[in-house]
């Protein structure tokens, strides 16, 4: 779709002249966005306006909208060409040459999956001259919109499950019609179902279904006649003469075997938080195994090797201990202040998860450039000491706490994206908590990472087990620049989910100027006559190759490219189909049973299940013989819906994997898998599925 502020002041800005805004939007045949009540699903689009001081808007002039069925749901929505017009009132003394307007906007635009979309818009009306381009589009717009009915009545009784409907009152060319009966208020009626409606006179009766999770319960409810024989509807009052019964509490969910999509009750909320806190202790030891960070750590400890950790005197053993102790704390208060960081963007409305920084490109492509260096750096094609200035080496050698701490922070920020066994339950736990006791679950993250290298620095037994010191250790540490180019490989595979080939051309042009920037600056077989030539003309590529890089690195190049939108995979193959809430309540209403792929590209756990578990032989039979509807969400961008699911899920990262059970009731959690997936895991989960008929 292509949204597009319009204005319409054919007498230019005054006091008491028309004015009105709007948001104008084309959609692509079958695309859709929605209604102020959307129906079964979907979200109605919003308007945030940015005016001068005294100028004030009216609500949204909504259309009339049309029925959207999709399965057994039933949405209400646009299609085609739709003007959203809004009333603007000019105060008197208006004195301004021209008008400066800005409209934040957010919508939910879908067909077969649904892409929440935002956009930022800016437009200048001159006051003194006539704005009238759109006068057409406007006058459409208002025709469109529900008519009111001067003289009608409109009543409406609670009987069982139904809500039985009158209206009197009604125009002779709506009398003895079909007519579709939308209500503003959601959550009220059954709006899929087919109302049995009938004339008498010129009085009009529905009996409607009520909502089977009904959560309202109005006394007053403003609705919309529509007709197939008139583009405008009828807006009409229903006043609502009986009591209403007492709205049903959601139903329970289910066990999910390791994991439950529940909110921990009061009375259990503190056995919870000491279960997060347990879980990511364990997570936080987990992931010194991830290959991106074993080198990191293992280094840290080969050096404190070579430094004499066999019978060294106590004042050396206090410096280690300090260096421990600050490596533990680089690395507990970096998961804190991501965590916090993480907690005060969601408080502002923001649906992000853990990892959410690998969703940019520019933080993706940042930790390529610093896997490339120390990567080099192991193997040997520059120094360090060579590269940085003299001041610098020599403080890193005066102060080896901070260099600890600083090493801590670098930790931190090539782990925390990876989601390992046990971090997941307890990192969505962590979410729902109070905020101290949210950061207090990552400061115990942290503290699981930081242990193994703690124990060595803190305890003697434990430092008697390390090797001692010699040649092989030169080996060992050009062996760990491997690891670093193999995740530089994930990362530049990440960067071209997000932003397509040329991104991934441009980074790679930007590594190549780093890595000769490195051998030239640092090298230690140039003499300093030759490093200070090679070294200028290297500053002066690396600085071009990243300005030519730039703009092939923004997030909106991919959609500029032709790339996949968010939502979807890029290269999704075999039967897995994008995500949707609404594709899940589909199948599950028609029977079919559902397996949901939370996924990310830049999740090493994500790959790994998918090239290993979900991949084998004996896991695509089971989804076969079962007839499981196989959905993947890909989280690789930024994508506020599937953030809100796994909100809903009570997880905050991937991967996720949800199995959902065919025919379960509407809002019914699904039983979610472990993070490492085995086939054993997934057949036995398959097993407990219905035989297809």
């Amino acid at each position: 779709m292509r949204a597009e502020l319009v204005a319409h002041a054919p007498d230019g800005v005054a006091s008491g002249k028309p004015l009105w805004l709007g948001l104008k939007i084309d959609h692509q045949p079958h695309w859709h966005t929605y209604w102020k009540n959307p129906g079964d699903s979907g979200l109605p689009t919003t308007l945030t306006w940015t005016l001068p001081a005294g100028i004030s808007t009216g609500q949204i002039q909504w259309p009339t909208p049309q029925r959207l069925p999709i399965g057994p749901l039933m949405n209400f929505g646009y299609e085609g060409t739709l003007l959203l017009p809004v009333a603007i009132t000019v105060p008197a003394g208006f004195n301004a040459t021209a008008l400066d307007v800005k409209l934040r906007a957010e919508w939910l635009v879908c067909k077969d999956v649904c892409i929440p979309e935002s956009g930022e818009f800016a437009l200048r009306l001159p006051a003194q001259s006539s704005t009238a381009a759109h006068s057409a589009l406007f006058a459409a717009a208002q025709a469109a919109l529900p008519q009111p009915v001067p003289g009608a009545q409109g009543s409406a009784a609670v009987e069982g499950s139904e809500l039985v409907v009158r209206i009197n009152g009604l125009p002779a060319a709506w009398q003895g019609r079909t007519l579709g009966f939308l209500p503003e208020t959601p959550g009220v009626i059954n709006n899929a179902a087919v109302p049995q409606a009938s004339w008498q006179g010129g009085s009009w009766t529905a009996r409607i279904a009520l909502d089977p999770q009904r959560s309202e319960s109005p006394v007053a409810m403003p609705a919309v006649l529509i007709s197939e024989s008139q583009r405008a509807g009828l807006q009409v009052q229903v006043a609502v003469t009986t009591p209403w019964p007492a709205v049903a509490p959601p139903p329970a969910l289910p066990s999910l075997g390791d994991a439950q999509v529940t909110t921990p009750a009061a009375g259990n909320a503190s056995t919870s938080w000491l279960l997060a806190l347990v879980l990511a202790l364990a997570g936080g030891a987990l992931l010194n195994l991830m290959p991106c960070v074993f080198p990191v750590l293992s280094l840290k400890v080969v050096g404190f090797a070579a430094h004499g950790a066999h019978g060294a005197h106590q004042t050396a053993r206090r410096g280690r201990l300090a260096g421990g102790l600050a490596y533990t704390a680089g690395v507990v208060l970096s998961f804190v202040a991501l965590a916090a960081l993480l907690l005060v963007l969601r408080s502002g409305g923001q649906q992000l998860g853990w990892g959410f920084q690998l969703q940019s490109p520019g933080v993706v492509a940042a930790l390529a450039a610093l896997f490339t260096l120390i990567g080099l750096n192991l193997a040997g094609v520059y120094e360090m000491r060579s590269v940085l200035p003299s001041s610098w080496a020599a403080a890193r050698a005066r102060h080896p706490v901070v260099d600890s701490f600083l090493t801590g922070v670098l930790a931190v920020a090539v782990a925390s994206p990876c989601t390992a066994p046990f971090m997941g339950a307890s990192l969505g736990a962590a979410i729902t908590l109070p905020a101290w006791q949210a950061l207090a679950v990552f400061a115990a993250l942290g503290l699981g990472m930081a242990l193994p290298y703690l124990a060595a620095t803190a305890s003697p037994v434990v430092a008697r087990l390390l090797p001692r010191p010699g040649v092989w250790m030169a080996h060992f540490k050009t062996l760990m620049a491997f690891p670093m180019f193999a995740t530089v490989v994930w990362l530049v595979w990440v960067l071209g989910v997000q932003v397509g080939v040329d991104g991934v051309a441009a980074l790679l042009a930007v590594l190549v100027a780093l890595a000769f920037a490195a051998w030239a600056l640092g090298s230690p077989a140039l003499g300093p006559r030759a490093r200070r030539g090679f070294g200028a003309v290297s500053v002066v590529l690396t600085l071009a190759a990243v300005v030519w890089a730039l703009p092939a690195l923004r997030q909106d190049a991919a959609a500029q490219a032709g790339a996949l939108p968010s939502g979807t995979e890029a290269s999704t193959t075999d039967a897995w189909q994008p995500w949707s809430a609404e594709r899940v309540a589909q199948a599950q209403a028609a029977g079919q049973p559902v397996f949901v792929d939370f996924t990310a590209a830049w999740c090493v756990t994500c790959q790994f299940n998918k090239r290993t578990t979900l991949a084998s032989a004996e896991v695509k039979q089971a989804l076969a013989a079962k007839r499981v509807l196989l959905l993947r969400a890909d989280w690789t961008r930024r994508d506020a819906a599937i953030s809100a699911e796994l909100s809903r899920l009570n997880r905050s990262g991937v991967p996720v994997y949800a199995l959902y059970a065919p025919g379960a009731l509407p809002g019914a959690g699904p039983r979610l898998l472990s993070e490492i997936l085995s086939v054993a895991e997934v057949r036995e989960a398959l097993a407990t599925l219905p035989d297809p008929s």
